[in-house]
């Protein structure tokens, strides 16, 4: 293992990943770095969560120095909101012990805050294409002084259609620049793009040795379940051992919010990610996921990019994904920084066609789905469940309600007897436990009742102080006709 010391990091900057416990470099940071620093033009291959943000960070946060004038001198430009989010993290992290001050740029959040920190100096920028052309048409983002450019997940903007947003923003910048450009794949429109905007590039491929290594830490386990019974099998797998972060993929927003709430109702400690959230709600899920406060995080592809959490021990497919790379992308939020993990997903009977092609295309050589219900022992064995598990916490809040409807009725039954006004009145005054909601909400009253009150109601002229214990004892009495019959 190589030291970020070792590989000519400036103290600070060590000192920074060393307060969050990184010290050794990964492969991607190890070839990146040291060509970074000098101002070498870098296409960088590598998938999410090899740690290529340090990898085209720390040169970025390094030659801009300690203490940069105001002003934007560098920008990250990211395909989703998620992924800004957690790149800002990242270099905000890497700037702890500097002036340096980073800004996220990207929609779904009030324009007001960004522009506040771009007026304030801020020098780096981390943004979603639309954002940061919007700001930029508006002259509130100057990119004419950004010397430093990182096209982060180029391939993602391909696929989100973000190319010619792209081409704006490198008018943008200045024409002698240093520029890294980082993808999973090379696709042709993304080559083009690199032989145009960049100066000499060296291609530097790290995802190659790494992915078999993930793939390696990666147990994957396809089940042919159904659809009714799929929520009791993930609770089940839930509470494997050894379970920590989950990660949970769904192919629709209301199927994810859906799924949060019956787990939630089950007594998981469940959020969600999804396109129907706020901005500011999928960010509140992903640090309360991230800090540990929630364990499980069920998400739709879409919001998937911005699960950058090495800590995830299990992925569960809801639904199988379209395709290979989106299967890949999935299951690689597990295993991450060279730890083991869990890819369980499920196919549907319609969808056997789709597991047959990823099949092929990723060479799992398991071309018929293991047909899985919540009862299969296989699932138990495959996944380290403790025998005898259900899909339903013991603790979850439903098993205390029964006692409370119980007392209720009881209430209510006993108030039925009681209807007449004043008497009422003065039985709260005594401090009787008959409150007024109870005797309102009480049953329609059994002839039984009806007859005590119309004996109450006969001797409503005694209205001293022994009414109320003289009233208790007949009702105790049960209310006898000879009573009753001089007032019928």
């Amino acid at each position: 293992m190589t030291t970020f010391a070792e590989l000519g990091v400036d103290q600070d900057i060590v000192d920074a990943l060393a307060s969050k416990g990184i010290v050794d470099a990964f492969p991607i940071q190890e070839q990146t770095i040291p060509l970074g620093l000098p101002g070498q033009d870098i296409i960088g291959q590598a998938k999410t969560g090899t740690g290529k943000t340090f990898g085209f960070g720390i040169p970025v946060v390094q030659r801009l120095g300690l203490n940069p004038e105001p002003g934007v001198k560098a920008l990250i430009v990211v395909p989703t909101r998620e992924l800004a989010v957690q790149v800002y993290e990242d270099m905000d992290m890497l700037t702890q012990n500097r002036a340096t001050s980073v800004v996220a740029i990207y929609g779904g959040k009030a324009y007001e805050g960004q522009i506040d920190q771009l007026k304030a100096g801020a020098q780096i920028v981390v943004g979603t294409p639309g954002r940061l052309i919007d700001l930029s048409n508006q002259r509130l983002l100057d990119l004419s002084g950004a010397v430093e450019v990182v096209l982060d997940e180029a391939d993602k903007m391909l696929d989100l259609g973000f190319l010619a947003d792209i081409e704006k923003i490198f008018q943008k910048v200045p024409a002698v620049r240093h520029t890294q450009l980082f993808s999973a794949t090379m696709p042709g429109p993304i080559v083009a793009l690199a032989r145009r905007f960049m100066s000499n590039p060296i291609h530097m491929r790290a995802n190659d040795p790494d992915e078999g290594l993930t793939q390696a830490n990666i147990k994957h386990l396809v089940y042919r379940a159904h659809s009714l019974d799929k929520d009791e099998v993930i609770a089940r797998i839930l509470q494997a051992e050894g379970r920590g972060k989950s990660v949970i993929f769904t192919r629709t927003k209301r199927a994810a919010q859906k799924l949060v709430d019956e787990l939630g109702d089950r007594g998981f400690n469940a959020a969600a990610v999804h396109g129907d959230m706020s901005q500011e709600a999928r960010e509140r899920s992903m640090a309360a996921f991230k800090a540990g406060k929630r364990d499980v995080l069920i998400a739709t592809d879409v919001a998937a990019r911005g699960i950058d959490v090495n800590d995830v021990t299990h992925v569960i497919n809801h639904t199988i994904p379209d395709d290979e790379k989106t299967y890949l992308h999935r299951a690689g939020r597990t295993g991450r920084a060279g730890k083991t993990g869990i890819a369980v997903t499920f196919v549907d009977w319609d969808d056997l066609h789709k597991w047959a092609l990823i099949n092929r295309a990723l060479e799992f050589g398991q071309p018929e789905p293991i047909e899985t219900y919540s009862s299969s022992p296989h699932l138990y064995t495959d996944l380290d469940i403790p025998e005898g598990t259900k899909g339903r916490l013991v603790t979850a809040p439903k098993a205390a309600a029964a006692p409370k409807v119980e007392k209720a009725e009881k209430t209510g039954t006993a108030d039925a007897a009681g209807e007449d006004g004043p008497r009422r009145r003065r039985r709260r005054r005594g401090g009787s436990s008959d409150s007024p909601a109870a005797s309102e909400g009480a049953a329609p009253s059994t002839p039984r009742a009806e007859g005590a009150g119309t004996h109450d109601g006969g001797g409503s002229e005694h209205h001293d102080g022994n009414s109320a214990p003289r009233r208790r004892r007949r009702r105790r009495s049960g209310g006898s006709g000879a009573n009753a019959a001089p007032v019928a």
